[in-house]
């Protein structure tokens, strides 16, 4: 099929990391940047905010006041998800009917004590402290042995259910692998188990080759567009070198992984001239004690806008009752966000 052919049919296409299809159907909109394009007026944020329970030297929620910090800053989260006491309970009175205690805790990660300033506007010192931040809790809580999975994500942007506008992002750990962890682990250990190579290893240095879904690269880190993305503008960040985890990283990895993900977040707020909501999260060896070669550290952007500020991509109807269905080819999505080069 040619990609005249692929442009103008209804097709699907595999997430091999989940196992999951999504429907893709390009007819729908010819050129589906077409109409209006508004841009939402950007809010004012300042340096400083005295209402901010995470800037520096404010009251937050429970009383407590946080330091006069200068640059990232963790703590336990207020309201957490996840409890390191938890009871160890397991009900199974029968096959349908089954619940089990799930223990663990949850941070919050402050990237920088200024308020005003998102991923992509940082310096590259500033956000490659904030992956450094990101490497020492992943080792801290990986080494309890109390600890399956440590989720690194943000939310970006009220759009996204962000409570606060301050810079930041949160680490929740916990007992088992949830469901994604498991997908993707099982995924990757079918791969080198048929192909006897790494699956996202090759995924990255094809989707170089081809160029055509590739946002911005070195020779070290990419960000792409995948093949399966099921949102618009949805990314994928990835070591272009084998590295299971933000500790196998060396300092050139590391400066390298901060900066793409700088230029991704700047190309996204330049499309539509607004700070881009997302959920980003981070995938990385689970920490159950297992070495997990076949895992490859990688980064998921998830946004939700599809056509300018104000209109979004919603997951309703067919997409919640079947699968996820797309109307923007992944590789139109690339091409627009490379657009937003310097």
């Amino acid at each position: 099929m040619s990609d005249r052919d692929w442009a103008a049919q209804p097709h699907r296409r595999f997430n091999p990391l989940s196992g999951d299809w999504v429907l893709v159907s390009p007819h729908r909109l010819d050129r589906p940047w077409e109409g209006q394009v508004e841009a939402a007026a950007a809010p004012s944020v300042p340096r400083y905010d005295p209402s901010c329970y995470l800037c520096p030297g404010n009251v937050r929620a429970n009383g407590e006041r946080n330091p006069a910090y200068q640059g990232t800053y963790v703590f336990t989260n207020d309201f957490p998800a996840l409890l390191p006491q938890t009871i160890q309970l397991e009900f199974s009175p029968a096959p349908y009917l089954r619940a089990q205690s799930e223990s663990g805790t949850a941070r919050v990660l402050c990237f920088t004590p200024r308020h005003d300033l998102t991923i992509g506007a940082m310096d590259a010192a500033t956000v490659r402290r904030v992956v450094d931040a990101w490497a020492q809790q992943y080792a801290e809580l990986g080494a309890m042995t109390a600890i399956a999975w440590v989720q690194i994500f943000e939310n970006r942007g009220a759009t996204m259910g962000a409570s606060n506008a301050h810079p930041h992002g949160q680490i929740w750990a916990e007992s088992h692998l949830p469901n994604e962890a498991a997908k993707e682990t099982h995924a990757q250990q079918d791969y080198v188990r048929t192909h006897s190579a790494c699956l996202l290893c090759s995924y990255v240095e094809d989707e170089i080759e081809r160029g055509e879904r590739v946002v911005y690269a070195d020779d070290r880190v990419a960000a792409l567009v995948p093949f399966w993305a099921a949102w618009p503008f949805e990314a994928l960040v990835l070591p272009r070198r084998h590295v299971r985890s933000l500790d196998d990283m060396d300092d050139a990895d590391r400066d390298a992984f901060a900066e793409v993900l700088r230029e991704l977040t700047r190309r996204y707020d330049a499309l539509f001239g607004v700070p881009f909501p997302y959920t980003m999260g981070l995938h990385q060896r689970p920490t159950d004690g297992e070495a997990h070669p076949q895992w490859h550290l990688h980064a998921h952007y998830y946004p939700p806008l599809l056509r300018s500020a104000t209109i979004r991509k919603f997951m309703v109807g067919y997409e919640m009752l079947a699968q996820p269905q797309r109307d923007l080819l992944p590789e139109a999505a690339a091409n627009r966000l490379r657009g937003q080069g310097a």
